[in-house]
């Protein structure tokens, strides 16, 4: 997987409306070198980044929600960043990409701990209804954020930050995306810290396991890359809820033995469509966001039907052999028993 990741990169960078070869790179002409040092090489390292951290932020918050359908997308932290940005052009409109990161960071934080405490109140987890709840509360953001943008003529300048894109990512104005690295590494750290907290709070207790504490750092993690994605690329939604589960179909629900390949399969995910939307009308080029939303739409259909059908196939062999198991009810990750 690293391989195909190495071979697609070095495809990408060939890829795009100023023509570029291996032989004038070579001959060190300065128009191709400087494509490749402002523009194609910046856009490759942000499309990386994406990848990785929007699918170990999923991960992250699939593991720690115990539900396969919860992500970036679903539990309101895209939306919360968005509304974080606006309030920077609002309150601080001189603001540089930092200030607005720093007001992104705040709100994805808070959006998605909210989101959580919602689900923790709610009885019955059921596989779609933690998912649904997050939706609503993300719609009932972007509406506020809406709203706010309308009502101070914000909607044009809000536009870049609704739909993601990699069309405007050159140097000088996509650095903060590395805060993925750190991040990324701090949840390979924390990864087996992250299974045990997935397990719920009277197992995490009981291997004394501080469980809010772990929760709520995961919960930031996650929050943070997502923030930091939306303020240089823009929203981008499926990685964090396609990848995670395509990689734990072949690997596991273990974090720890899925976070690589799951980051692996992120970057090569998120740059395959951005090759395919700078090809598709060439030399004109289509938003990631449009791409991604397509095909990632059709794959979590795909994936909603599986784990409803595997689920359930699951529960009735656990029912016809053991009569106990019966009483179990459905598990929060869509079906995988803990």
């Amino acid at each position: 997987m690293a391989a195909l990741l190495l071979i697609l990169s070095l495809v990408s960078l060939f890829i795009g409306v100023l023509d570029m070869n291996v032989s004038g790179l070579l001959d060190r002409d300065m128009a191709q070198l400087e494509t490749l040092m402002i523009s194609r090489l910046p856009r490759l390292l942000a499309i990386l980044c994406t990848g990785v951290g929007m699918s170990v932020a999923g991960l992250i918050m699939q593991q720690l929600c115990m539900n396969k359908f919860v992500s970036p997308t679903t539990g309101a932290t895209i939306s919360s960043a968005q509304l974080g940005i606006l309030l920077a052009l609002l309150f601080w409109p001189a603001s540089t990409l930092w200030g607005r990161a720093i007001f992104a960071f705040i709100t994805a934080t808070l959006g998605t701990w909210i989101f959580v405490f919602f689900i923790q109140r709610i009885k019955f987890k059921d596989v779609i209804m933690v998912p649904l709840v997050g939706i609503m509360f993300g719609n009932v953001i972007g509406g506020v954020t809406n709203y706010l943008a309308y009502k101070y003529d914000m909607t044009q300048a809000l536009s870049s930050w609704l739909v993601g894109h990699f069309s405007l990512v050159l140097r000088g104005r996509y650095e903060i995306v590395y805060l993925v690295v750190p991040m990324v590494i701090i949840a390979f750290i924390f990864a087996n810290h992250f299974n045990i907290v997935g397990m719920g709070k009277d197992f995490s207790k009981n291997l004394g396991v501080n469980y809010n504490l772990v929760l709520f750092m995961g919960l930031t993690i996650a929050a943070m890359i997502t923030a930091s994605v939306v303020v240089v690329v823009g929203s981008i939604s499926y990685i964090g809820l396609i990848v995670p589960n395509l990689v734990a179909m072949f690997r596991g629900d273990k974090i720890r033995g899925t976070l690589i390949d799951t980051a692996l399969f992120g970057g090569i995910f998120v740059l395959l469509c951005d090759m395919l939307g700078r090809v598709v009308i060439a030399p004109y080029e289509l938003p990631i966001e449009l791409i991604v939303g397509i095909i990632g739409s059709l794959i979590f259909i795909g994936l909603m039907l599986y784990r409803l059908s595997h689920g359930n196939r699951r529960i009735r062999l656990k029912a016809s052999g053991s009569g106990c198991a019966c009483a179990v009810p459905p598990a929060m990750d869509g079906g995988e028993q803990k």
